[in-house]
């Protein structure tokens, strides 16, 4: 290389040193709680689903067993319970559906004339269920937007059904999955204990369509969408290796089914290993392939990078279902996935409840918190947050909000931490994020010392903070992360790191904290 050309390089990357050094927050930026809020009784309030609304407030489903508190109306056992609330977490109306018997929700979005409909499952047949054909019955709700009932549907035959997905489709209509174990009344046919059971109905709920799926084992629905081409995926697990079932790993599987618009199998897809690995929420993504969230035990297959017992386990598919990447997200102790969206940016925001505190998870606050993650398009961790107290804490439902912050929908045991009342045995959480990229909620950056600098094998960093763990990610002056590790923080506010695994170059460092502090150096590896 000559002296002309070396100089250039060398001017080009101190160029790109500099522009990385004066955005350094951005290469971490996170979201950071705005508020949150507690709902319920004295008695059991989980809360499931979570819908953005169009004058910018938020539409929260869950079950109920409480007759107090906030709840008011509960017609027995278990109700439905549906709160909206405005933008900034003020309840506007709150109300109760079902019978005498045990009533439940899974699903909930709003629909083109700004009402509601809902899915899930009933036990009852009076008050506000009527047509039940016997077990549990599928129930879906059509309510107009001040939550009065327009129409409401049992669906289902002498056995148990459950829907768990619905959504609005093209034509006004709505399409349902869950599971049915029946082969009368309103299913024509079961394959082998649980099946898939996909229902297409009229805006006036009226059934176009139902369709069993699976083998001779138990096979579940979770999760269903309209796709682009007019067609439907549907997600869940299976247990059969036989039936519409092939490719099965062994335990339990994802499974992904592509329909067209009649409820025809355009392709199938199990995925996993020899455990327990299943499934909780699919999603067709901007480049018409589809994200699937799960739980994974699995070492095996399909899967790899297991933390430890159970993961969240994200698996990009391709359109025709071919695995594009996967990645097992968590720590050494139950980490348990509940909803996935993909954001703005065409990454994805994930959230669940983690048991563990090490591998991807910080700040655990005590039992199992409350756990969001960031992910970018190609599945790497952009940031990780645990919110919760020294019980335990769940996130049920996550969507990006109208501001580009996140809506989070889950329940709450604790009286402490993050929680700030605590009504009964569960309540409802409702947690908002602010957008990351927001100025007034972006994380307070300092500097952050290292020493030796130039370093040859290890640095030590100089953190004053008492905090006793520390995120530390390593980024090379393209903006490529090269480490992301979890190290210990002394007494003294030190931190040994390990870095002979570098190569020789300039290298950004960003420590963060629980608290949301984060701190910035640049270190300088040697041979």
């Amino acid at each position: 290389m000559n002296q002309k050309s070396f100089n250039l390089t060398t001017m080009l990357k101190y160029i790109v040193q500099i522009i990385l050094l004066f955005s350094l927050p951005c290469l971490n930026a996170q979201a950071n709680l705005e508020w949150r809020i507690s709902l319920g009784g004295s008695n059991t309030d989980q809360a499931e689903s979570v819908c953005n609304l169009s004058d910018g407030g938020f539409m929260i489903a869950g079950n109920t067993r409480s007759v107090n508190g906030d709840v008011l109306g509960n017609h027995g056992g278990t109700d439905i319970w549906l709160v909206e609330l405005n933008s900034i977490g003020n309840i506007v109306w709150k109300k109760t559906y079902g019978g005498s018997g045990n009533d439940d929700v899974y699903s909930l979005q709003q629909t083109a004339d700004k009402g509601y409909v809902m899915a899930g499952t009933t036990l009852s047949n009076d008050l506000d269920v009527s047509g039940n054909h016997g077990d549990y019955d599928a129930w879906i709700v059509k309510l107009d937007s001040l939550g009065a009932i327009q129409w409401q549907r049992c669906l289902g035959g002498s056995g148990w059904e459950e829907a768990h997905s619905v959504k609005q489709t093209k034509d006004g209509g709505y399409i349902l999955a869950g599971w049915s174990t029946s082969s009368d009344g309103d299913v024509t046919l079961n394959r082998g204990a649980f099946d898939f059971w996909v229902v297409k109905l009229d805006n006036t709920g009226s059934i176009e369509w139902q369709k069993t799926y699976g083998g001779s084992g138990e096979d579940l629905g979770y999760s269903v969408s309209q796709t682009h081409d007019g067609g439907y995926i549907v997600s869940g697990e299976t247990q059969s290796n036989n039936g519409d079932v092939t490719g099965f790993h062994g335990g339990v599987d994802y499974w992904v089914l592509k329909l067209n618009d009649e409820g025809k199998i355009e392709w199938q897809k199990a995925m996993g290993g020899l455990s327990i690995d299943r499934t909780v929420e699919i999603h067709q993504t901007f480049d018409g392939g589809f994200i699937v969230l799960g739980e994974a035990y699995s070492t095996s297959g399909d899967i790899t990078g297991n933390h430890g017992l159970r993961d969240f386990w994200v698996v990009k598919l391709t359109p025709t279902g071919a695995i594009e990447w996967q990645k097992s997200l968590g720590g050494s102790n139950e980490d348990y996935a509940a909803s996935i969206t993909q954001t703005e940016d065409g990454g994805y925001i994930m959230t669940g409840q983690t048991q563990s505190n090490n591998g991807d998870v910080f700040g655990n606050d005590g039992g199992a918190d409350l756990w969001v993650v960031k992910i970018d398009i190609i599945g790497e961790i952009e940031w990780e947050r645990t919110f919760g107290g020294t019980m335990a804490e769940w996130g049920s439902s996550i969507l990006q909000t109208s501001d580009k912050g996140y809506i989070i929908a889950g329940q709450a045991k604790s009286n402490n931490g993050d929680v700030t009342v605590a009504f009964g045995k569960d309540d409802f959480w409702v947690l908002k994020l602010s957008p990351e990229s927001s100025p007034t909620s972006a994380p307070i950056s300092f500097p952050l010392n290292i020493y030796p600098n130039p370093a040859q094998n290890s640095i030590t960093l100089k953190l004053p903070t008492q905090e006793l763990t520390i995120v530390v990610t390593i980024t090379d002056l393209l903006g490529q992360k090269l480490s992301r590790q979890t190290i210990s923080n002394d007494q003294e506010g030190s931190a040994v790191l390990d870095i002979s695994g570098l190569p020789t170059d300039l290298y950004l460092v960003a420590a963060n904290t629980s608290s949301g502090q984060v701190f910035f150096g640049k270190v300088l590896k040697q041979e």
